[in-house]
């Protein structure tokens, strides 16, 4: 009720009424004439289908892989008819586990790389569980430069709550196997206030990882979904939601911990060492998801493709569009999501802040005014940047606002493979 009420008051003041918060089912959507975009590909199959994830996923099924990727190559093509061999700066491969689908990853990268100019990085996430040698090396040779994998902590009591199917070894040698290769950047995920974890087991998770030399650790918490709606579609009511305090502690000492061993922040989760480039699937500004479940985020709107991955495949197949809903977003709306995922990088620059913003824009400098003066935020010549008490807070709003969007439009959109109407 209270989360609800600020979020109506934010939006009011920030972004005015004009803008409607509401996902209706798709029309023709307008593809404007653009020079490059960032792809974000789904894999939604899992072979080990971990009871806390949120994310749109089915159990592996071997007679859906063929139609599935014949899919997928379908809304390759179409995107190539609809915009031509425009510029790829970097590619996203999420899911489900796309390791699961290794061979048939080859022959998607080719086809984007056949229908575009592929310029920057190719990313992946996956899982110990499904990660051996004979897969990292073909996703070293078929290009990937850099590699997350979904770890969640180096405790087999911790690994044996969250449903995950490998232990701390296998997470071990996963980890070295990846190192070895050569990747550009190879990132660990951890999660911290779990059930019966303290700050000794957190820190002894994040020692266990810099002691085996990876580039960057992402850290978060078991997510908000298990208490919701989503939670309770993943059976998993008896979760409590993390009590602030201890959530607060734990992030300090994460950040900390972290920044005394030269792991420097590059997100409000993220730390990383050297110079390595940093690994993040969620910051694009512009991006076209293809897949089922996919988002994508043109400069004027939101779309997302149909979560049910038969009704993809049917639409996909019949060269039909598997665009599910789409929400039309304002320029102030535009703004605002570009200062959001600004916040989540953690450091802000002032040069592109002005260009966006302009100089007298009295609501930004209300805001910017309010993070000074409850130090969530330092000023540089060139940037602001969040302190860690505004990084907790950034990754507080993320938890308590903005996963309630996303919880809003996923539990709809599971139940239903083509809504008329889902409001946020």
């Amino acid at each position: 009720m209270i989360t609800n009420f600020l979020t109506k008051i934010g939006r009011r003041f920030f972004v005015g009424q004009k803008q409607k918060f509401v996902f209706l089912k798709a029309k023709d959507i307008e593809f404007f004439s653009l020079k490059k975009i960032d792809l974000y590909i789904h894999i939604p199959f899992c072979k080990n289908m971990c009871p806390y994830c949120p994310y749109n996923r089915i159990a592996y099924n071997k007679e859906l892989v063929q139609p599935y990727l014949n899919g997928i190559l379908n809304e390759i093509d179409f995107y190539h008819k609809k915009l031509g061999k425009i510029e790829i700066p970097s590619i996203y491969i999420g899911g489900g586990t796309p390791t699961n689908l290794i061979d048939e990853l080859q022959i998607i990268i080719n086809s984007l790389r056949e229908k575009f100019f592929v310029s920057g990085d190719i990313c992946i996430e996956t899982s110990p569980a499904d990660l051996d040698e004979e897969i990292i090396k073909k996703l070293k040779k078929m290009g990937v430069d850099s590699i997350s994998i979904g770890v969640q902590s180096f405790n087999d009591e911790y690994l044996k709550i969250l449903g995950r199917k490998y232990d701390s070894k296998q997470a071990e040698k996963a980890i070295r196997a990846a190192l070895s290769v050569g990747f550009k950047s190879v990132n660990i995920d951890l999660m911290f206030v779990l059930p019966n974890q303290d700050s000794k087991n957190v820190l002894a998770d994040l020692d266990k990882a810099i002691n085996l030399k990876v580039d960057q650790i992402t850290t978060y918490p078991l997510f908000t979904f298990p208490y919701t709606s989503v939670g309770q579609h993943l059976k998993l009511n008896k979760i409590k939601m993390p009590n602030f305090f201890r959530r607060r502690k734990m992030y300090k000492e994460i950040y900390n911990y972290c920044a005394k061993k030269n792991y420097r922040q590059v997100s409000v989760w993220g730390f990383k060492k050297g110079e390595v480039p940093r690994y993040s699937s969620v910051t694009r500004d512009n991006y076209i998801g293809i897949g089922a479940g996919a988002c994508s985020r043109l400069p004027n709107i939101f779309y997302f493709n149909t979560f049910s991955v038969k009704d993809y495949i049917s639409s996909t197949l019949n060269k039909k569009s598997p665009i599910a809903s789409a929400m039309e977003i304002s320029s102030q709306l535009g703004k605002y999501y570009w200062l959001y995922w600004r916040f989540y990088d953690a450091k802000i620059s002032k040069n592109e802040l002005e260009k966006i913003f302009g100089r007298k824009d009295f609501k930004f400098i209300f805001l910017f005014l309010f993070l000074k003066i409850f130090r969530l935020c330092r000023e540089t010549k060139e940037s602001i940047i969040l302190t860690e008490r505004g990084s907790f807070y950034i990754h507080l709003l993320q938890n308590y606002f903005i996963l309630n969007y996303i919880n809003k439009v996923w539990t709809i959109a599971r139940k239903e493979a083509w809504p008329e109407k889902i409001e946020i």
